[in-house]
């Protein structure tokens, strides 16, 4: 099929930037990944479980669009792992936080502009009996950490799945799930750390309002009955926050159990 080639990135006054955990980049591919990616072309892509390493996939046609891919894989096959697909030429990139027990799950990568950082994260998912919690209570503290270093730079966005929902209004059965993964006071006490440190969840920014989830269960059709939880978001440093002009869930967007969230930020002289 012909595509008309899009305008480059760096020409445009505005980025679009989206994070979609697809939950296995080789699955979602044929279920509405490539044809959300050759549609809408955002700027930069941030993947998470990607369970998959780049030689195991056809991006050709990514490469097309003019694409440049960097990959953070699991050591463990087939489990967990991140991507940044970027249009707009990095400065510089990373893989992991440097410690080396978090970073053997492929869960971080760092990208550098001339106006900030870009954060790709996916959280370390507490699991049924809550058996990694207290790993997962570690993870938040040298995550955020993290984040402040880079911060002290220049602006950061992070985003990605987190695994967790952050207040009532993030799920639909918060009673039910007082005390599960997702949604036990430790966790959603991590975002509250984040927050307190001078981040702002971009859709809470512009939306308030209710039933706003990124997740459904495969089961009981929660996902036509929006019986759902929001685990995926967008957190901008404060001051930064100005530049960004639009936060959405775009819940329209089939090929995963999760959907895509986006901003869109200005481009400009560093904040």
């Amino acid at each position: 099929m012909h595509k008309t080639q899009p305008t480059p990135a760096s020409s445009q006054s505005n980025l679009r930037i989206v994070s979609w955990n697809v939950n296995g980049i080789r699955a979602a591919m044929s279920k509405g990944f490539r044809d959300y990616v050759e549609r809408d072309t955002p700027d930069i892509v941030c993947l998470q479980e990607t369970k998959a390493r780049p030689e195991q996939v056809d991006t050709s046609w990514a490469d097309e669009l003019g694409y440049q891919q960097v990959w953070n894989c699991a050591e463990k096959a087939g489990y967990s792992g991140t991507a940044i697909w970027t249009r707009l030429p990095m400065k510089k990139h990373t893989v992991g936080i440097g410690i080396e027990d978090h970073d053997r799950e492929g869960r971080v990568i760092t990208a550098t502009w001339d106006d900030f950082h870009l954060v790709n994260v996916y959280t370390p998912n507490s699991q049924r009996g809550l058996t990694r919690l207290d790993y997962r209570e570690t993870w938040d503290a040298d995550f955020l950490a993290y984040l402040q270093k880079l911060n002290r730079r220049k602006p950061v966005i992070f985003c990605g799945d987190l695994n967790c929902a952050h207040h009532e209004i993030d799920l639909a059965n918060s009673k039910a799930n007082r005390k599960n993964a997702g949604f036990t006071d430790q966790e959603r006490s991590g975002l509250s750390s984040i927050e307190a440190a001078g981040f702002i969840d971009s859709l809470r920014y512009y939306d308030q309002s209710p039933h706003k989830y990124t997740w459904w269960t495969y089961r009981s059709n929660a996902r036509e009955r929006n019986i759902g939880w929001r685990l995926d978001y967008f957190w901008v440093a404060r001051r930064f926050m100005p530049r960004v002009s639009a936060a959405t869930i775009r819940d329209d967007i089939l090929g995963s159990d999760h959907c895509p969230v986006e901003i869109e930020v200005s481009l400009g002289a560093t904040a």
